[in-house]
Parts: structure tokens; C-alpha cells; sequence
């Protein structure tokens, strides 16, 4: 069991150091067979370890940016690893002679990645500033969790409230990638529970964790979710939004950074016509809303009148009925 443990340990050295190696080569390596070989890479995929074959004379790589050094392990993991040095002068006759200071080597990587983590996590605080909800002014700063999942690509799981009623539940999601929106960060990830990729504003996360489990980003599906896609909010519908905007805004137009790209023609008097297609309009009426009277939507005609009415609706408020004037 320890020869086969050790053969373990150098596979996944080996793969990593020398990715694309086929099962030939690691068996010459470990001085093994080739079917021993496919057994242990059975046996690594059974403990998680992503390692995967890609094909025919292709071999053998890591699966995301998983590497053994820094370890990626649990707090349960380190501390049922920390247990085995209290066994240790018991079964020390047992074990080869390298044993001993290989867990010394380990144990020091597991330290160092321990250090760093939160010297990443300190990190982090000072460059990305976020804001509070005025009702959860104390919330915890999960943003660390889910740019270390992110990277290492593992399943997280935690407690998320509904942004429709006070219900909280246990979710399973796959961090893809942070999308920022206003002063807040949403996270785009495949949701277990539903079994589809959707968003989650980190500000709703609660008791978050990292899972011992990998995944394989599917970077075809989260193409798909932001195509036609405002912001974070994915519709099922596909509006065409034709738009004027004025000679003064069309530089800050031409710098935003957008998720879809626009059809723009500039025109004689220093105008532009903006053309995009959204599978969502809330999210594209609420930034057009920003450009105020520099901004004029020409089609669709229904989406004209509902900014017409709702000028209305704004103007009332700010109109003294009993001078019959403005304020």
C-alpha cells in the first residue's frame, strides 16, 4: 500500500511538471506497467484529483490550474493529515526511510499555502472596495472564497436569501467568473440544484464553504448566457433597441465597456445611432436612463411610449399643482 501511495505521489508530480506525458512514459517513470498505470489514474479520479486524458497520443494533463504544490486541500483535510505525525513513531519501522521528511516537505507547503491565503485574502480588502447593504452592514467578506474556488476551479457551497422573499437555501454552484454591475459584484456560475448556469449577488451569500470537488469550466454555456445578455439578468426575449444619442455623449458612449457589441454609425450632425439586440430590457433601460436627455429611443415605438409616460409620472412629482408651475 505505501509503494503504491508513493507511485501516486510521483504520478501526479510527473503530470504536473510534463503535462501531455503519455501512460507509456509514466510507466518507464514509475517502473511500472501501463495497465497499473490506468488503474492509478482510476484510483486519482475516484479521490478527485483532476487529471484527465485528452485523447489519443495526447496524454495526460491537469484539468484547470489545480497544482499539488501549493496543496489544494480542506481544513478537514489538513487536520486529518496533522494526525498522522501523532501515529508516527508508532508506524515509523513500517515506512521507508524518505517517509518523514516528505511529510515534513508536505506540512511546510500546507503552512505556506495557509500564510498565503490570507495574506491574498488582506490583499484583496485593500484593492477591491465594496459596499454594504444598509440592512447587513457587517456581512462577511465571502469574495475571497469565490476567487480561490474560482481559480482552483472546486464547487462551493453556502447559504443563499432570494432576492424575491426572505428564504434562504443551501446552494452548490460552480464559480465561473465575477460580474461587476454599480457598486456590487454578481458571480456567474453553474448552479447545482437547477442544473443551469445563472447569477448570484455575492452580497446574498451566507456560511460559504470550498468543496473537496473539482469541475471543468464549460466555456461553450457561459458564451451562451452572455449572448444577448445586458448585464447579469439573462431574458428569453429579443428586443432590438435602436437609439440616438447626442454629439456630447457620444464619446462617453463610444468608452463604455460592454458585455454585447452595438451596431454604431455616427451621423452628418455629430450624432450616433446605436443598434443592439437584448434578451432583457430592465437592465438596458436602466443604463440608457443614465444619458438622460442625451439619449432618444427611436424603435421600438412601445418602448417610446413607456418612456414617454414614465417623464410623465417623474414630472408630477416636481410640479406645484397650486402655483401651476414648476418649483
Amino acid at each position: 500500500m505505501t509503494d503504491r501511495l508513493i507511485r501516486l505521489m510521483r504520478i501526479i508530480t510527473i503530470v504536473q511538471a510534463n503535462p501531455g506525458i503519455l501512460a507509456r512514459e509514466l510507466a518507464e517513470r514509475c517502473e511500472t506497467s501501463e495497465r497499473t498505470i490506468y488503474r492509478d489514474m482510476e484510483a486519482l479520479s475516484a479521490m478527485h484529483i483532476p487529471i484527465t486524458n485528452m485523447g489519443h497520443g495526447k496524454g495526460y494533463i491537469f484539468i484547470s490550474n489545480f497544482a499539488l504544490y501549493p496543496l489544494n486541500w480542506t481544513e478537514e483535510e489538513v487536520e486529518a493529515f496533522t494526525k498522522l505525525g501523532e501515529i508516527m513513531e508508532t508506524v515509523k519501522p513500517l515506512l521507508p526511510p524518505a517517509f518523514e521528511s516528505a511529510y515534513e516537505k508536505v506540512m511546510a507547503s500546507s503552512q505556506k499555502k495557509k500564510m498565503d491565503q490570507t495574506s491574498f485574502a488582506q490583499e484583496m480588502k485593500n484593492i477591491i472596495r465594496l459596499g454594504s447593504t444598509l440592512d447587513r452592514e457587517n456581512q462577511p467578506y465571502l469574495l475571497r472564497l469565490i476567487v480561490l474556488a474560482s481559480l482552483t476551479q472546486q464547487t462551493i457551497e453556502a447559504e443563499y436569501s432570494s432576492p424575491q422573499n426572505e428564504n434562504v437555501s443551501l446552494v452548490q454552484v460552480d464559480p465561473y467568473c465575477l460580474v461587476p454591475q454599480d457598486r456590487r459584484f454578481y458571480m456567474l456560475g453553474f448552479c447545482h440544484k437547477h442544473s443551469t448556469m445563472r447569477t448570484f449577488r455575492i452580497s446574498r451569500f451566507r456560511n460559504m464553504r470550498i468543496l473537496p470537488y473539482t469541475f471543468q469550466k464549460n466555456t461553450t454555456e457561459m458564451e451562451m448566457f452572455f449572448k444577448g445578455t445586458w448585464s447579469v439578468t439573462k431574458g428569453n426575449q429579443n428586443i432590438r433597441f435602436v437609439v440616438r444619442f447626442s454629439a456630447e455623449s457620444v464619446y462617453r458612449v463610444k468608452e463604455e465597456e460592454l458585455f454585447i457589441k452595438p451596431f454604431l454609425k455616427d451621423l452628418p450632425d455629430g450624432s450616433l445611432l446605436f443598434e443592439v439586440t437584448v434578451n432583457h430590457d430592465r437592465e438596458f433601460l436602466d443604463w440608457l436612463t443614465s444619458y438622460g436627455a442625451e439619449a432618444e429611443i427611436l424603435e421600438p415605438l412601445r418602448y417610446r411610449k413607456r418612456m414617454q409616460e414614465m417623464l410623465r409620472t417623474w414630472g408630477a412629482f416636481y410640479f406645484d399643482k397650486k402655483a401651476g408651475n414648476q418649483e
